[in-house]
């Protein structure tokens, strides 16, 4: 069963008058590219929460949101005293060494020069971080089960479309003997404009030459092969985005080469209805984990 990359999942907690929620978005990506937005008293713990996603995630471009509410007063703002007192000492001796006019307003604008006001620094709860992984594992649960749903949905597409694939490949049989005919037809033509005289068993040599040079039946067979494969890794392997990639390459090669040998304008018309079918395959397969 495939995973799609595509994944959101999202829990919210409420302990210790706080809440805490939190959000996992993902879009396919080559790598695990991940933006973390939490609450600075966090950042101690970046590392335990990236290992934590990835664990779970594995590939893909992620936007991870940690928000905590607390119902509790904010810590108080404090004036820096030592640092305004200083500011404004500096600030008058420069203004009387350049000779100008003091500001009106000194204490506005010493306000605005930084250090000037101070928060009390709180320390991480490790009660609260443990509230906090049990959100981002209930976040991840439904990430995942999102994941799933449209992983079984790329997958039934991906049915489809080998299935028509398939159909296609089948439907080609019944040109093959026509064309036969058709090459020979056109050249015995050709010996006809010139109005000279050949050998019959030479002929016949040439156009079994010809034909087996066009024959297709290894390349329909390996594209066979190549779709039995494709599904059976679909169904029984896990993460094998790239992998499926590789065997939709080796089945555009056969089907390409189908193309080039077909030498028929019905054969090739059948190939341009396989080429779209798998570049609509292609386009979904970048969703794949």
């Amino acid at each position: 069963m495939i995973l799609s990359m595509t994944g959101y999942g999202r829990a919210e907690t409420e302990a210790l008058n706080k809440k805490i929620s939190v959000e996992i978005k993902s879009l396919n990506s080559k790598q695990f590219d991940i933006n973390l937005r939490i609450p600075p008293i966090y950042r101690e713990k970046e590392m335990d929460v990236r290992n934590i996603l990835f664990q779970t995630i594995e590939r893909g471009k992620v936007d991870f949101t940690l928000v905590i509410d607390s119902s509790d007063k904010l810590p108080p703002n404090k004036i820096n005293k030592n640092a305004v007192e200083s500011y404004y000492r500096d600030l008058k001796e420069i203004a009387q060494i350049l000779e100008i006019d003091e500001p009106i307003d000194w204490l506005s604008m010493l306000m605005k020069l930084p250090e000037t006001v101070k928060t009390e620094a709180t320390e991480l709860d490790e009660g609260e971080w443990q509230n906090v992984e049990k959100t981002i594992g209930e976040a991840l649960k439904a990430f995942v089960q999102f994941r799933t749903q449209e992983g079984e949905m790329l997958e039934k597409v991906f049915s489809e479309k080998i299935h028509n694939i398939h159909l296609l490949s089948k439907d080609i049989e019944k040109y093959e003997s026509d064309r036969v005919e058709r090459i020979k037809t056109r050249m015995q033509e050709s010996f006809r404009k010139l109005e000279t005289t050949y050998d019959e068993n030479r002929f016949e040599q040439e156009i079994i030459y010809y034909v087996e040079r066009l024959d297709i039946n290894e390349e329909k067979e390996r594209l066979l092969n190549h779709l039995n494969y494709f599904t059976e890794t679909m169904i029984n392997e896990k993460c094998q985005g790239r992998k499926l990639g590789f065997i939709l390459q080796e089945v555009g090669r056969e089907i390409n080469t189908m193309g080039s040998k077909s030498n028929h304008a019905a054969m090739q018309k059948i190939v341009v209805q396989m080429k779209d079918e798998l570049e609509q395959m292609k386009e979904q397969i970048l969703n794949v984990l």
